[in-house]
């Protein structure tokens, strides 16, 4: 097996970090290296970083405060690619924190690698089992997220990818100019050249603890920076005419209540279509949250990627809001 160095970037991730970094140092066969940026923390997480190397040879934490949005307009991207860079293997697989990873993961993850089949690798990501919340059961399928580890996924989230650093340099790199949506847009480029490997059982365990407020500010925050960067028009579009046949559909409420059924019976669908087998066993509360966050989905979408579009602004997150 090829040497494979797993990468990751943090920023005040106190809360995660001891549950990140131990499971990628546990990883069967092991990593070359596991090496993580810190864009500057003040939280303790990159004093837990240090004291882990100390115990632990593989580990290599870097900090360059430049890895953070005051800084950088792209602090991921950047954080990413100066740990590629910086990575003494041939193969690179992407974790991030919120997240935990099973002891096969890497070796599932980069099999496709090895065997020269692809550069490149998708494994996707689930919700951890462990203590998910309503609003992260609730939100998992508008952010790609599947409810369990068996299902099948094409997301092409950086929570678990893997490429050759030969392909890496090829790409340019994780563009540094956005601030969400770096993976997507190396995604795309990567599919120009070759069809990725989406590899089962490869994903990471997600672990996003969303209330409600939190979970819309995240989607309006991915809407944001698709606006941004001028990409998912077609969601756009679709999200945009639900949100108008809605609208209408309330307007002759007073003639008729037929659209407006017909409408509930359509937003069930898109509430269900993905994992109805999966999440149906978690009972009536988890079903209304769901229903009632996809209802709200089409408004935030396209409130905020139109926002995007006009203001091309990010807002900053909880991380780098941190002091």
């Amino acid at each position: 097996m090829q040497a494979v160095s797993i990468i990751a970037t943090v920023l005040n991730e106190a809360q995660e970090i001891g549950r990140l970094v131990p499971s990628l140092l546990a990883q069967s066969p092991p990593p070359a290296e596991v090496i993580v940026v810190d864009g500057g923390s003040t939280d303790g997480t990159w004093e837990w970083l240090l004291e882990a190397a100390r115990n632990h040879s593989t580990l290599r934490p870097i900090r360059d405060e430049s890895c953070s949005l005051k800084n950088s307009p792209g602090p991921i991207a950047r954080g990413r690619n100066m740990a590629i860079a910086a990575a003494t293997s041939p193969l690179i697989a992407c974790a991030d924190a919120g997240c935990t990873y099973a002891p096969d993961w890497l070796a599932r993850l980069t099999a496709p690698l090895t065997g020269s089949a692809t550069p490149y690798s998708l494994g996707g990501s689930c919700l951890d089992p462990a203590d998910p919340t309503l609003w992260d059961l609730a939100s998992a399928p508008f952010f790609g997220v599947k409810l369990a580890a068996d299902k099948p996924s094409k997301s092409c989230t950086a929570r678990s990818m893997a490429f050759t650093k030969d392909f890496w340099e090829r790409l340019g790199g994780f563009p540094e100019t956005v601030f969400f949506g770096e993976d997507t847009l190396f995604d795309q480029k990567a599919r120009c050249l070759v069809r990725p490997a989406f590899v089962p059982r490869a994903m990471a365990l997600y672990r996003p603890q969303y209330g409600f407020r939190s979970a819309c500010r995240q989607l309006a925050s991915y809407a944001i920076s698709d606006g941004i960067l001028g990409v998912r028009s077609a969601r756009l579009f679709r999200n945009a005419t639900r949100c108008v046949v809605e609208l209408l559909a309330l307007l002759v409420l007073r003639w008729t209540a037929l659209p407006l059924l017909l409408i509930l019976a359509l937003e069930g669908y898109f509430a269900f279509r993905l994992d109805w087998w999966q999440i149906r066993r978690f009972g009536p509360r988890i079903l209304l949250a769901r229903f009632l966050f996809s209802v709200l989905v089409p408004w935030i979408v396209t409130a905020n990627q139109i926002r995007g579009g006009l203001t091309k602004s990010n807002q900053p997150n909880r991380q780098n809001l941190q002091r």
